[in-house]
């Protein structure tokens, strides 16, 4: 009997430390940065795991959209974020959790200059799918 285990490749162990990443462009928004966590390559694509920061004073935000995941959470690290899901306005600091639950229609429209959060989102190749708006948004307020 063959007791040897086999690495799954679509469920691979990683350890990806401090300075193994570096945080950059390229990502969803032009204005955060993002920093891989070598996630979405252990898991054959069904999570990703990122950093994302802010890289630039917000002006216009995310713009209303949703997202075709069916897991999707937002960790605040460091700062704050505010956030229109659907009608209702919500401020994330640091130490809060968001679920954002399949299909919510959401605008991350202000945060702070230190702004960094931990993203979670089932699969890795999520999409975005822009939304019109459901309600006003608040104007972002600038970084001093």
């Amino acid at each position: 009997m063959d007791t040897s285990t086999k690495a799954d490749p679509t469920n691979l162990f990683s350890h990806v430390r401090e300075g193994d990443t570096e945080f950059e462009s390229g990502g969803l928004r032009d204005f955060f940065l993002y920093r891989d966590l070598g996630i979405a390559s252990a898991t054959g694509g069904k999570v990703v795991a990122h950093l994302v920061k802010a890289n630039m004073a917000p002006e216009v935000g995310t713009g209303w959209h949703r997202h075709e995941a069916e897991f999707h959470i937002v960790y605040m690290l460091k700062g704050w974020a505010r956030f229109m899901y659907e009608d209702q306005e919500t401020l994330v600091k640091a130490g809060d959790c968001v679920h954002q639950r399949p299909g919510i229609v959401h605008f991350l429209f202000d945060y702070s200059k230190d702004m960094e959060y931990l993203e979670i989102v089932g699969p890795a190749a999520f999409t975005s799918i822009d939304m019109p708006a459901p309600c006003a948004v608040p104007a972002p307020k600038p970084w001093a």
